[in-house]
């Protein structure tokens, strides 16, 4: 049935103009676009699959403020309460159910919502939610109080003698309190001070350097963003269903939009495979005394049955049907350079432990421990020579672009014409000194309230730290968002480079752990490029962002300390009602108190993790690949998916992301066409996204009404 209704679109619209928003195909007109240099023409491609309107709108309405009380009053507690219960999160089932109600609401009031308005509704929900698991302590950096109150108790933390140094500022130490299981009371002020200058400065930064950094890498790099189409395509499919019908230039009759069909059909097969990939073990779980699962969640772990044969090497995978549409939706080369890094790895692992360059490792190690052990013994090293590497690929890009971009700013300005890459009119863009201005004040906040912290915990400053949260705020944290923000435009994927903090606190000579719960300016702000990219192709505002932001920090402080505080009444977390919480929170504990504890004296591992040979040896490798690629002609994406693919992503997506990619290129390009099937397969994942979310939400309702059921002895 689907492929009858994508042919059917196809057959009906292959001669015909789109909509506004719709897009043309580069290759159509016989080369690029004029003014852009064709040194990758795919990357071009990628960019052009969707192109921005001509005109943008303000999307923050009363509709915007309605959705955000919606999310953060029903939404958040039932995110955080399938957390701690299963370890799975409503994120897509937030954003879309919202989006899904207030449109429905607004056709009932005769009204519509623009696509500004639905997707600023869109950015209100994610953000909510990205934020609400920030209060469960499920990200790094997340400043938790329900995670906290667990640390002052965990048995792992008082064996390692760290349960009693933890500071007044981070949690009561006194156990009364604790016992009281209550958030409002006088002792935990210090900590939700800092938790609310921690989101309020955190999200100014995140704001503002994102669009500092998208300035950077889609107005001058003009890089793609493989992932920013799939909301932006779903928004624009739910924008043209309100409209009963709508009009093809050259048409006769009218006809439904396509966006809206394919968005169904992706709906349908999100909400097939959501019910038996994660309903059925959620409402059986709540309903049984074991849940039914019949698809692995969230994967298969082979390493200990295949360490024996491949040394070192983390081997699993995953059975989501997500990760297809992932590889489907990214370019292919992209993913194809992630499957070829990952057999890089499968080779050079054993490799690697033969030479006792990875040493850690042993035999029966799971995944998880074989990735982490290999990242501290190398690629923890490793991946800041490859991140230098992408840095100068990207300078020297940037400088190309540049100088290109004055060229044709002269040469337009000559003749009397406009640079069509120039900033678009209405877009809402800011100064660019603004930026710089509101990043070092954020960033002179950190360090101050810091040192604030430090001296009223130690009673002294301890100087060398003082120069490292001057490297992270004006060195690393630019670079590395910087670098994240070029994967993502390039390859949908965000760069991390493990321990860096570890490393650097423990080599710093500090004493104590409260280094450790500092608001250091510590950040990656790579991935808030996407939702810029998102907002340009839809025709939002950035002031509709920047609004929204006002709106977010107090619905986010109220509503997560104010359900932080019911849930934890609800019982002890963790606990018995919590099982995930109860499984895995004392595992990540005693993870933690291992790098704790090496702040307090004695030799610690990761005192031999920064090697400066293996830092070289990512360095040169990463110039020479891009040098080689360069010279060859070969597409860019593939280099940075090799990048992706060496230790970057976790092993059990790529099989399934390369699968989606073999059959994205190979069936479905084939039948529909590459540029038919581009624009098709954003809206089809949007919707696969939209049916998952909505059984979650409906599985998250079988989970509150047993919880809700009171047990009588009669």
């Amino acid at each position: 049935m689907a492929f009858s209704f994508f042919s059917k679109s196809r057959r009906g619209e292959d001669n015909r103009k789109q909509l506004s928003g719709d897009q043309s195909d580069p290759s159509a007109s016989g080369g690029d676009s004029p003014g852009v240099e064709s040194f990758d023409k795919e990357m071009e491609l990628f960019r052009q699959q969707m192109t921005p309107p001509g005109q943008f709108e303000d999307g923050f309405s009363w509709s915007s403020l309605l959705g955000a009380l919606f999310v953060g009053a029903l939404m958040v507690p039932g995110a955080m309460y399938m957390t701690l219960l299963a370890g799975q999160g409503i994120g897509p089932a937030a954003q879309w159910v919202t989006l899904i109600l207030f449109i429905e609401v607004a056709r009932r009031a005769n009204k519509t919502l623009g696509r500004a308005e639905i997707f600023t509704l869109f950015y209100l929900a994610g953000t909510i939610m990205i934020t609400a698991n920030m209060a469960l302590g499920q990200f790094h950096g997340g400043m938790s109080v329900l995670y906290f109150q667990f640390l002052a108790q965990s048995e792992s933390m008082q064996a390692a003698g760290i349960a009693d140094k933890l500071p007044f500022w981070l949690v009561p130490s006194d156990p009364a309190v604790l016992e009281q299981r209550s958030i409002f009371m006088r002792a935990w002020l210090p900590c939700l001070g800092l938790i609310a200058f921690t989101m309020i400065i955190g999200r100014l930064d995140s704001m503002v350097l994102g669009y500092g950094l998208f300035r950077l890498t889609s107005d001058v790099e003009r890089l793609p963003f493989p992932m920013a189409p799939v909301g932006a395509q779903g928004i624009m499919a739910l924008s043209e269903e309100q409209s009963e019908e709508s009009w093809h230039e050259g048409d006769v009759e009218r006809q439904r939009s396509w966006r809206w069909r394919v968005f169904s059909i992706g709906s349908v097969i999100g909400i097939v495979f959501g019910m038996v990939y994660l309903g059925l073990p959620t409402i059986t779980g709540a309903l049984l005394a074991e849940p039914i699962t019949i698809i692995p969640i969230p994967f298969v772990d082979f390493t200990q049955q295949t360490g024996n044969y491949i040394h070192a090497a983390a081997i699993g995978l995953s059975f989501n049907l997500g990760d297809v549409f992932v590889g489907m939706i990214l370019p292919f080369w992209a993913v194809t350079g992630t499957f070829i890094g990952l057999l890089i790895t499968l080779v050079a692992n054993p490799t690697l432990y033969h030479f006792d360059i990875l040493s850690s490792w042993t035999p029966g190690d799971n995944l998880q421990a074989t990735f982490y052990k290999c990242n501290l013994d190398f690629y923890f090293s490793f991946s800041i020579g490859v991140a230098l590497a992408i840095a100068v690929a990207g300078a020297f890009a940037v400088t190309r672009r540049y100088r290109s971009h004055k060229r044709r700013q002269a040469s337009f300005a000559g003749r009397g014409m406009k640079d069509e890459f120039s900033i678009p009119e209405g877009r809402g863009d800011i100064k660019t000194r603004f930026i710089f201005i509101s990043y070092f004040c954020t960033s002179s906040l950190y360090i101050i309230v810091s040192i604030m912290l430090l001296r009223l915990t130690d009673g002294y400053i301890h100087w060398p730290v003082i120069g490292i949260m001057f490297f992270y705020a004006f060195i690393f944290t630019p670079t590395i968002s910087y670098m994240s923000a070029r994967l993502e435009g390039i390859a949908g994927q965000v760069l991390t480079i493990p321990f860096v903090r570890e490393a650097s606190f423990i080599l710093s000579g500090y004493h104590g752990v409260a280094i450790w719960f500092l608001p250091i300016p510590f950040h990656n702000y790579g991935q808030m490029t996407v939702f810029y990219r998102q907002a340009e192709l839809t025709g939002t505002s950035f002031r509709s962002i920047w609004k929204a932001e006002l709106m977010l920090v107090p619905i986010i402080l109220l509503g997560g300390i104010g359900f932080a505080h019911v849930i934890w009444q609800m019982g002890e977390i963790p606990g018995p009602k919590f099982p995930f919480a109860q499984e895995w929170w004392e595992v990540t504990a005693a993870q933690q108190a291992i790098v704790y504890s090496s702040t307090l004296g004695g030799f610690t591992q990761f005192e031999q993790a920064l090697n400066f040979s293996y830092i070289g040896w990512g360095l040169g490798l990463g110039v020479a690949g891009f040098s080689i690629m360069g010279t060859l002609g070969l597409p860019v994406f593939l280099m940075y998916g090799v990048i992706r693919g060496l230790n970057q992503t976790l092993p059990f997506m790529v099989i399934p992301q390369f699968l989606g990619a073999l059959l994205g290129r190979f069936v479905f390009q084939r039948r529909y066409g590459a540029k038919r099937w581009r624009q098709i397969v954003p809206v089809l994942f949007a919707g696969f996204s939209c049916g998952m979310g909505l059984i979650g939400t409906l599985a998250l309702g079988f989970v509150f009404l047993q919880n809700s059921v009171i047990d009588v002895p009669f």
